[in-house]
Formats: structure tokens, sequence, C-alpha cells
């Protein structure tokens, strides 16, 4: 029946492919088209900030549910709903997430309502004393590693991300001795 109705047509075979490989392109973007738009169409719940209970420690409203979208990740999602990543911590145990770094996209997580956490800014986890880093580049030294980089330029050792986003580091782990690091202000 194929073969009959080919040569009803009589178009050559290559047109035949070209025309159904033009519809299934069409089709797919089509389809690609509908899930953007949908997607740019949900929206976050918006946090508000209430009295705080404990004087000094604001506790924030948050949605019970958060859609992890491209480019998130739990330190990402915290600062967005309690305007401190360190609460990280609050939504990874609420969703019995043993590993942070596997969320994904489309990936609903429960949104705890917690108290926001805050660091002492001071504080340092090494007993010898260290130099403040001041300037916009920092030379890597031997033994250097981003945690301790960030405590001694901002005084907040989780500010390594700052660092590491700034200077595109795919693995922030490894960072060799010798190279310049820029350091955002």
């Amino acid at each position: 029946m194929w073969k009959k109705f080919k040569k009803s047509l009589k178009v050559p075979e290559s047109y035949i492919s070209m025309g159904l490989g033009l519809l299934v392109v069409i089709v797919a973007g089509m389809l690609l088209f509908n899930f953007i738009k949908t997607q740019q169409g949900k929206s976050t719940q918006v946090v508000q900030e209430q009295k705080p209970e404990v004087p000094g420690q604001p506790v924030v409203s948050t949605p019970t549910s958060h859609k992890v979208v491209p480019g998130e990740n739990l330190w990402v999602i915290a600062e967005k709903y309690y305007q401190s990543g360190y609460n990280w911590v609050n939504i990874a145990e609420a969703n019995k997430i043993s590993n942070p770094n596997l969320i994904e996209v489309s990936q609903t997580l429960e949104i705890p309502k917690v108290e926001t956490i805050t660091v002492d800014q001071g504080s340092s986890t090494t007993s010898k004393p260290e130099v403040r880093i001041e300037g916009e580049d920092y030379t890597i030294a031997k033994g250097d590693d981003l945690w301790h980089i960030a405590v001694r330029t901002y005084g907040d050792g989780y500010a390594w991300v700052k660092i590491a986003q700034a200077n595109n580091l795919s693995n922030p782990n490894l960072i060799h001795s010798g190279n310049v690091l820029n350091i955002p202000r």
C-alpha cells in the first residue's frame, strides 16, 4: 500500500523524507515552546517577615513548598526564604535529603517554618591568628582552602561560595597555590 501511495504522489523519496523530518522538527518546537511557556508562568510565593518570637532572631513566614528551578541549590533556596543560606540544613532535614548536592529540577521541597540562622561573623576555627585579606585579588598560598580564605576576607567561612562563583570554579575543593583569585567586595 505504501509503495502504491508513493507512486501515486510521483514525488522523489528524498522529498517525502524531508517533509516528515520538517514535521518532526515543528512538533518538537511546539512542545518545547509550550514547556517554556508553562515554566515561566509559575511563580513562587512571597516571603513575609513576621515579628520575631525571640528578640534578635527573625522568624520568617514561608510557603509550605518550593519547586526547584534550574541553577538552584539548597543554599540559594534558603537565602530566598530565610535571607540566610545557613538554613539549607533545615530544608535538607525537613526533606530527608542525605546528599544536599543531589536535588533535581522540578523537585518539590518542603520549606519548614524555622528561625533564621545567623553565625558570629568573627569566629574562626583555627588557633593561630590569621592575616586579614584586603584588596580585590589574592594569590593562593600552600595549604589554603576557600573556607579559610573566606574567613580571612569576610570573617565568614560560608562566604566561600561568593569567591567560587566570582572565579567560575568548577570544583571549589580543588585550588592550586600560586593561582590568583578575584575577591568580590
